[in-house]
């Protein structure tokens, strides 16, 4: 057989990746803070983009006449003839500096203007425009106004709220002197995170700084003195002993307790005499000393700043019973292309080079207002089939939600599931039932006992989480026990999926929960 070159013409379609097109998908699993920052960096980018509430109305000027907006109006039709004709005029008229011009163009006397008549304190710097006879005052120290004039901003003057690193970095000025130590110092200060521990390891923190490791470990001890009490501890179990120090109660059955935290938690009081060689009560007492102390010292400062979270979506009930949605406009960014600045520019004679930055700065401008147009009315599209088809969650509760996937919604709308994913990401709706997550209304559905409609992972877990609240003290529900009342709902369950529902609600076992009501 032998080889030969040939030229073949085939016909296929493929789709394309564009860049709009990559940037649009991106666009869809925004979230409105995401989409925020990268609307303000196509504005800070693009020329021809302006916010709907920025964009000036070219018709009317503040201050200006009809005839001031006639003239505009013609400079903007006009081209340079206008421009040329109106350029003395312009400067015959700016820079009038005669009183009787002044007053004119205010409006009002320069008396109610200017404080002419008022004697010049010291400490003011007075300068004269020639012919004018009108005096400008530059302020110097003058309280009640800055510079400009304007009224001094007070809230410039409030104190920053203090945090918690300043906090220890003060404490540890007075409380070392010597350089190297307080370069120790203000490493592990440094390292403290927002609890209040030290996470990283101090034999790592003393080969970075050349030190010994006592060295760092004799520092660590000073910061762990400081205020608030129990700061800059390694883990939980130093954060107790050091408040514990501190009120002298680090006696040894205590300092054993602390040692055996992993038994607390599963209130093993048997395992707990023991090791401490206490009987019941004084466990009992022990344990409600440590619960009085704070195991996150340094949330007492706060930390990074809580953005809280804003709805896209804004579900109403209407009177007859339906549900009104809408969008959230206050997070939908209201973007223009200015097409007038864009003619301006391109009637001016410009290289190649601006003509086509120009060009594509304008591209750019009217893809993103469409694009962004159909992000709002794909995620209204997406919402308003959801509440159709979560129709009684709305109306009844969460026992009532319904199974739902992607598909489903996919098939209803007529969009591609990968569609429905991206526009239900990182997207909220506030409803009068709270504020959910798109994603919440998408539950695996679990069939019935005896047949009939399937049943929502979300209502089987609400409905596990009501059983474990009401039952009795003296009668606590086994995972088998939930499984039988279950059945006897009409819910086929396993048993291994009520565990794994029970630890995702972050339930204790029936074991545990017996310790915890038998101590109350």
């Amino acid at each position: 057989m032998a080889l030969t070159t040939k030229l073949l013409m085939r016909q296929g379609q493929a789709l394309v990746m564009t860049p709009q097109l990559l940037q649009a998908i991106k666009l869809l699993q925004f979230s409105n803070l995401e989409l925020a920052a990268f609307v303000q960096e196509e504005l800070e980018r693009n020329p021809l983009l302006e916010r709907a509430e920025d964009m000036p109305d070219p018709y009317e000027a503040s201050g200006a006449t009809g005839q001031d907006s006639a003239a505009e109006r013609m400079e903007i039709a006009g081209g340079d003839d206008f421009n040329e004709a109106s350029e003395a005029d312009w400067h015959a008229d700016s820079f009038a500096t005669d009183r009787g011009s002044l007053e004119a163009s205010l409006g009002t006397e320069l008396s109610n203007t200017f404080d002419d008549d008022r004697a010049p304190t010291p400490g003011e710097q007075h300068d004269y425009v020639e012919g004018a006879g009108l005096s400008a005052t530059s302020w110097s120290g003058s309280p009640g106004s800055t510079a400009d004039g304007e009224a001094t901003n007070l809230e410039a003057y409030v104190a920053a709220e203090l945090g918690l690193k300043d906090h220890l970095v003060a404490q540890l000025m007075l409380a070392i002197s010597d350089p190297i130590d307080r370069i120790i110092g203000q490493t592990l200060i440094d390292l403290v995170d927002e609890a209040g521990y030290v996470t990283e390891s101090l034999t790592e923190i003393a080969g970075r700084l050349a030190t010994p490791i006592e060295r760092v470990e004799k520092i660590l001890v000073t910061i762990q003195t400081f205020d608030p009490s129990g700061i800059g501890a390694r883990n939980l179990a130093e954060c107790l002993a050091i408040q514990l120090r501190e009120k002298d109660r680090f006696d040894p059955a205590m300092q054993a307790l602390v040692g055996h935290l992993e038994l607390v938690a599963k209130r093993d009081f048997a395992a707990l005499r023991k090791v401490c060689g206490v009987d019941d009560e004084d466990i009992v007492d022990m344990i409600a000393e440590i619960r009085r102390l704070d195991p996150k010292p340094g949330r007492a400062f706060g930390g990074a700043s809580i953005q809280p979270v804003v709805p896209d979506v804004v579900v109403q009930s209407l009177p007859d019973g339906t549900w009104h949605v809408e969008l959230n406009s206050e997070v939908l960014p209201r973007l223009l292309v200015n097409q007038t600045y864009a003619t301006r520019v391109t009637r001016n004679k410009a290289n190649e080079t601006d003509k086509s930055f120009l060009s594509n700065c304008l591209q750019t401008a009217n893809w993103l207002t469409k694009s962004l147009e159909q992000r709002a009315r794909t995620i209204l599209k997406v919402s308003s089939e959801i509440v159709r088809q979560q129709d009684a969650f709305f109306a009844h509760g969460v026992e009532h939600l319904r199974p739902l996937n992607l598909k489903t919604i996919a098939d209803a709308i007529g969009m591609h599931e990968s569609t429905v994913s991206r526009v239900t990401s990182n997207k909220y709706m506030a409803t009068p039932r709270g504020l959910f997550e798109l994603k919440y209304f998408f539950t695996a559905s679990i069939a019935s006992h005896n047949g009939g409609d399937a049943h929502s992972a979300e209502a089987v877990r609400f409905r596990i989480r009501q059983m474990i609240d009401q039952e009795d003290p003296g009668d606590i529900l086994s995972d088998d026990a939930i499984v039988a009342r279950l059945k006897s709902s009409n819910i086929d369950i396993a048993r291994r999926t009520v565990a794994k529902y029970r630890e995702s609600l972050r339930i204790p076992s029936s074991v545990e929960r017996r310790r915890m009501k038998a101590v109350h």
